[in-house]
């Protein structure tokens, strides 16, 4: 009697629990096709306009081809060759190096600082947020067109020389001395506006991680506040952000391009990397085997740098 029970209970689960089973599978497919039609518009465009490209420029690099994408000539490792011995290159990798010199250590400082100061205010944080962080929505082609022709535009009507010309100091023609260098001072003023407050957010997030406890537990051990604070509970906290901050804004410096475009055009003194393959790719001469060679190179030599910072800092280890 309970045996012939439980084979009729069996039997009227069994289809219950199968079209169980078909809305799970179905429901799995759909999410599945939804996946796809969200995503699969970007995988494509990501392998058509990116990936395609850099392979395409990878052949390219081993062969003569100019004024066309098409190769015709074999020449192996000799674009590469042509590169690193080409003197204009290795001028471009010097301008890049004085550039990062100057700008890596004053956004790493800089955003540092106004992250600080805004994660201690009390009132409109927020505000104070949006204000510093709005910058890095401007286009670098428009900003480096404001400040070549309002505030460095080397005649006295600018807005540097009109407030030099309140202490008596002569026109600087900003952009075109080269003695001395003042062609810098735009060059990262207006990269230093552009990013400050992308890597200033950066930092935020990473002191709003600290926990308050490792604060309050400095305070009873009789720690100060202030530089005590900062150098013995913050700072540490924040390796992961710092080394992170460092990473991504000396991997910006390397593809610095649009300030350098606009303010300066393609000069010798002041030409990184990607203007000078840009003037022989795409200007007059459209060495694209050459160009494809050298953009490999510059690619190289950011890896080996990021793969460099990230071992003498640590990162990604266990304990970060």
């Amino acid at each position: 009697m309970s045996s012939s029970t439980d084979v009729r209970r069996t039997d009227s689960a069994a289809p219950g629990a199968r079209r169980g089973r078909g809305r799970r599978q179905k429901g799995i497919a759909g999410t599945t096709r939804m996946f796809w039609l969200f995503v699969g518009p970007f995988v494509i465009g990501l392998l058509i306009f990116s990936y395609l490209p850099i392979i395409w420029s990878l052949v390219l690099s081993f062969f003569e081809a100019y004024n066309t994408v098409t190769p015709s000539k074999f020449v192996g490792l000799q674009n590469y060759v042509d590169m690193l011995t080409d003197r204009n290159f290795l001028s471009s990798l010097g301008t890049f190096t004085i550039f990062a010199v100057f700008i890596v250590p004053l956004t790493f400082v800089l955003s540092l600082a106004l992250a600080l100061l805004v994660n201690q205010v009390k009132i409109a944080k927020a505000f104070f947020r949006s204000v510093f962080f709005l910058p890095t929505a401007c286009s670098y082609v428009v900003a480096s067109l404001i400040w070549k022709l309002s505030i460095f535009n080397g005649v006295r009507f600018g807005l540097a020389n009109t407030v030099l010309g309140w202490f008596g100091i002569e026109n600087v023609a900003w952009l075109s001395t080269v003695d001395p260098p003042w062609y810098w001072i735009p060059i990262i003023t207006v990269r230093l506006w552009l990013q400050l407050g992308f890597y200033m957010i950066l930092f935020i997030a990473g002191l709003q991680r600290i926990s308050p406890s490792l604060y309050e537990a400095a305070y009873v051990d009789g720690a100060k506040p202030g530089w005590q604070i900062f150098r013995y509970i913050t700072l540490p906290q924040l390796r992961t952000t710092a080394v992170s901050v460092l990473i991504l804004n000396l991997i910006a410096a390397y593809q610095a391009f649009d300030e350098f475009y606009n303010l300066v055009g393609n000069v010798n003194y002041a030409r990184p990397p990607l203007v000078y393959l840009y003037s022989i790719s795409l200007g007059s001469i459209q060495d694209l085997g050459h160009g494809s060679a050298g953009a490999l190179i510059l690619a190289v030599i950011i890896m080996l740098v990021t793969l460099l910072q990230t071992r003498v800092f640590g990162f990604g280890k266990a304990g970060d």
